[in-house]
């Protein structure tokens, strides 16, 4: 029984050795790695900058009255269609007291006047009449006459001007009924009928009545950072994305580059506009946000690979191509233009090519076998 046991014993020993053995040999033994490979295509590469903003009108107009005082009527809303003089509000004055009573004044004056002028008219025409005057005292005595029936009716219109804005001569002419000085879309109306508006002069802006865009005429407007803006220039064309807009893509044109840039957040920040080119019935809305991608240089059609699978050796560019299963050799390659994705290959590569890329993850491919 002794006897067995020892041998049992000096099997199980046996065994884990040669176990052990078989274990250290397999972990000395170099490891089976296995490469993807990819070859070069034929592709376009466009090396471009991204400067972000929004699409806006070229021609934004607000309306403000020349006048003071309540809006009494508005004929519009945003969203509206408007020519070019159409009536947007009308607005009832609120008078100045002062003015009213220098007008009223006015008024009494005039009239007292004119009172005092037909009064000498008359005797000086009977007079005339009988050879008693010369005609020059007698025509001089018409004109007073004249000259005070005018200053009653100007009187007259003053004080209508002064207490209701208009006059009952001129009433399409008035200052109260607020147009439209564009043809355009009415974007905002920000006022309501019973608010007080203030007229537009030297020492005030004014109430804006309503706000009228051009939305047949859009532009672009954004900004560049300083390390970009050396590289652009004026008629450099523009592909837009636009945040609310899937799926579509507007082209433009840049047309101005501001002289002088502006710090934001610690950086230079250049403004720059470009016209954007609507398809026939397109319509944007005005404000959206967009990204305007302009093309810096571009290469169309030419054989590029995946940037990441250059390697460099003393400013030279090379690759490792597959001569045989497994096996790799270096290859130099002459490049030229990257897009931060795919690079151009000028020469030493062809199209049947296999590049050497990433390592394949041993699990990856057990799974796959599986």
């Amino acid at each position: 029984m002794k006897k067995f046991f020892r041998i049992f014993a000096l099997v199980v020993l046996s065994a884990l050795v040669v176990g052990v053995l078989y274990f250290l040999y397999e972990r000395s033994r170099p490891k089976e790695v296995t490469y993807q490979t990819s070859s070069p295509f034929i592709s376009d590469i466009l090396k471009k900058t991204v400067a972000t903003g929004s699409v806006v009108p070229r021609k934004e107009i607000l309306i403000k009255p020349q006048v003071s005082g309540i809006i009494e009527k508005v004929y519009i809303e945003a969203g509206a269609k408007v020519k070019k003089g159409d009536i947007i509000a009308r607005i009832k004055i609120i008078p100045d007291m002062v003015n009213l009573n220098s007008a009223d004044s006015r008024l009494s004056r005039a009239k007292i006047g004119i009172e005092d002028a037909r009064i000498d008219f008359n005797r000086k025409k009977e007079l005339y009449n009988k050879k008693v005057i010369s005609n020059e005292e007698y025509l001089k005595s018409k004109l007073a006459f004249d000259n005070a029936r005018e200053e009653i009716d100007a009187a007259e219109s003053n004080l209508e001007l002064v207490k209701n804005g208009v006059t009952r001569k001129s009433k399409s002419s008035t200052n109260t009924l607020i147009r439209s000085t564009i043809d355009g879309t009415v974007l905002d109306v920000p006022v309501k009928e019973g608010n007080s508006v203030i007229q537009s002069n030297t020492f005030n802006d004014g109430t804006t009545i309503a706000t009228v865009a051009d939305m047949n005429d859009m532009i672009f407007q954004g900004k560049v950072d300083e390390t970009e803006v050396g590289k652009i220039h004026e008629g450099m064309k523009i592909v837009l994305t636009i945040g609310a807009i899937d799926n579509e893509r507007y082209d433009a044109q840049l047309t101005y580059i501001s002289p002088k840039g502006k710090e934001e957040n610690g950086a230079i920040q250049f403004e720059i506009r470009a016209k954007v080119n609507l398809k026939q019935g397109q319509f944007i809305r005005a404000g959206y946000s967009a990204n305007a991608a302009i093309v810096l240089d571009r290469r169309d059609q030419v054989l590029a690979i995946p940037e990441g699978l250059l390697k460099f050796e003393k400013d030279k560019a090379f690759v490792e191509i597959e001569v045989a299963p497994k096996k790799y050799e270096k290859r130099y390659v002459v490049i030229g233009l990257s897009d931060g994705v795919n690079i151009e290959v000028k020469k030493g590569l062809g199209l049947k090519d296999k590049i050497k890329g990433k390592e394949i993850d041993d699990s990856a491919k057990k799974a796959t076998s599986i």
